[in-house]
């Protein structure tokens, strides 16, 4: 074979699809501009790839048949155009991974908010029903890096704008669009109908055997559908009427209508509350029946799921104070879904580093139910702005100790604090997962 193949970023997906490409007997050269883990090392090193760091040798790069850039490395960054410039074809993992599944079915996940719920929620259905899966792309394990090391007949994967940017022949089986909101426009040149653009590319490569899987309650989506030719089988799911085909809700009732079945279930038993889960539990129970999943196993897992870490996870309740850590939503629209299912009087922690936030989006939820906003950032003029006409106390902090303590400070018996940032966390913490954990650390420590 020897085709060349250089990887731009040697993080999880990099160092997947050089394992991915050294099996495959591809001459594979991997270049990251920053330092790269030293478990990744060893396993480059093991498997016998080439690679560099703190650098990129653009003689070694040049010479490519093909570069498989990283999702995290924006088009606007210097030597992706110069890579463009020469023609050189750049795939995303995804759609290298996709090479190589053989005859394993993709159930592929997207959506601004939601997805990772959605994507957990369908692979623990999956399993109850005994499907042999992984889970794979933006959670967990890379795709290729399974398909290297442990290929199955079925993958379940979550997929972001920026894998699907870079596909050319990706194809899932059952593509997934959980909602469309403003999110990541910083590097879609700050046009939503790019960003729209992108998440649609889902289903761009399905045919009529293949499932659209789409939230008819989404107004982005409603809206721009038309606008793209999708060829595959819709499967709609929807809060506001009953659909011949899909699944839908009334009188706090799950139906689940595909081929010639129907499944109904009572909301009361789900294991995800709140009108957002209420989406993600259709979404995925949808993508769940489209693989043949058995309507009374998709019944039993979704009575049976556990939340994840960092989404609306409960920590404690402190002198009658609920603490929740929502450090995963790092855009305005996931915070506004966690205050939306909050039924007692909250003091929000918000902030970190703002990719082109509207807070106005907020406003009503926040005159509803917020009595204080910790602010948890190193800039958060744009916060104040936004609320200090609505919100009686803005308090401002650098820590997460500092956070936790302010709030408990505030807090009247039968609050809740609740974090979730509406913002990325890299101004003060490592990542979202270290900005929960500290959080955590500082209510256990009250």
């Amino acid at each position: 074979m020897n085709k060349r193949i250089v990887i731009l970023g040697a993080g999880e997906s990099g160092v997947g699809t050089a394992l991915l490409a050294k099996q495959k007997g591809y001459d594979v050269f991997v270049s990251d501009g920053g330092e790269i883990r030293d478990d990744y090392k060893l396993e480059l090193k093991a498997a016998g790839v080439e690679y560099e760091e703190r650098q990129h040798t653009t003689e070694r790069i040049f010479n490519a048949a093909e570069v498989m850039k990283s999702p995290g490395i924006p088009e606007k960054n210097e030597l992706v155009k110069q890579i463009r410039a020469k023609n050189i074809p750049i795939i995303s993992e995804i759609e290298f991974a996709y090479r190589y599944k053989g005859n394993s079915r993709i159930i592929a996940i997207t959506g601004s908010n939601g997805k990772t719920t959605t994507t957990t929620l369908t692979y623990h259905i999956c399993k109850t029903g005994g499907a042999d899966c992984a889970l794979v792309g933006n959670i967990g394990y890379s795709f290729a890096k399974q398909v290297a090391v442990d290929p199955k007949p079925l993958y379940v994967a979550e997929i972001s704008s920026f894998q699907l940017d870079d596909i050319k022949t990706f194809r899932p089986d059952v593509a997934v669009l959980t909602n469309i909101t403003e999110d990541h426009l910083d590097r879609y040149e700050y046009k939503i109908e790019n960003y729209i653009s992108s998440k649609f590319r889902i289903a761009m490569n399905q045919q009529p055997e293949d499932v659209f899987i789409y939230n008819l309650d989404d107004e982005v989506t409603v809206k721009t559908i038309s606008n793209y030719s999708i060829k595959s089988t819709p499967a709609p799911f929807t809060m506001s009427k009953q659909l011949p085909q899909g699944a839908y809700l009334l009188n706090a009732k799950l139906h689940l209508k595909w081929k010639n079945e129907e499944m109904q279930m009572s909301i009361e038993d789900f294991a995800l509350k709140g009108k957002h889960n209420h989406y993600n539990s259709m979404a995925a129970s949808l993508a769940a029946t489209a693989v043949d999943i058995r309507k009374e196993k998709i019944r039993e897992a979704l009575q049976t799921f556990q939340t994840l870490e960092h989404r609306m996870e409960t920590v404690a309740t402190i002198k009658n104070v609920e603490f929740i850590n929502d450090s995963k939503a790092t855009n305005v629209n996931s915070t506004w879904y966690a205050l939306e299912s909050m039924e007692k009087p909250v003091i929000l922690i918000l902030g970190g580093v703002d990719k082109g936030n509207d807070y106005t989006l907020l406003s009503d939820l926040v005159k509803e139910k917020v009595r204080a906003i910790v602010c948890l950032g190193t800039d958060n003029k744009k916060i104040h702005e936004a609320f200090s006409d609505i919100v009686p106390m803005i308090i401002n902090t650098q820590t997460a100790i500092d956070a936790v303590r302010s709030a408990f400070h505030v807090a009247n018996k039968g609050d809740v604090v609740l974090l979730s940032p509406a913002c990325a966390s890299f101004d003060l913490f490592k990542n979202y997962e270290d900005r929960g954990n500290q959080f955590k650390k500082a209510v256990k420590e009250l």
